[in-house]
């Protein structure tokens, strides 16, 4: 288990080092035209990470019709279960429909 622990570090290690050098490599600055004539000036690293971000933002929020469909039917299944024991309960008392008289 330790072992795994030292490898998973080292292979994040790793991978920060390489964005490092990769942010250190991308330094020039750039200029990022809006509408109306507004423009943003800022190194190329800083200009791709903002759009990584608003990237991961936007997925965020593009998933949040999902998780609320999922929670509701979560909450939905929850309320059945705890309706279900009563129900069967009741339906023990009452004989199961197979129990009935068939009146041939």
């Amino acid at each position: 288990m330790a072992i795994l622990r030292v490898l998973s570090a080292l292979v994040w290690a790793v991978v920060f080092l390489v964005l490092f050098l990769f942010a250190l490599k991308n330094t020039d600055p750039v200029t990022v035209r809006f509408y109306f004539d507004q423009e943003w000036r800022a190194p190329l690293m800083l200009v791709a990470l903002a759009a990584f971000a608003a990237g991961a933002v936007f997925g965020m929020i593009a998933c949040i019709p999902a998780f609320m469909r999922r929670h509701r039917e979560i909450a939905g299944l929850k309320k059945e279960l705890r309706l279900r024991p009563a129900a069967h309960a009741a339906v023990e008392r009452l004989g199961s429909p197979g129990d009935a008289p068939t009146g041939t």
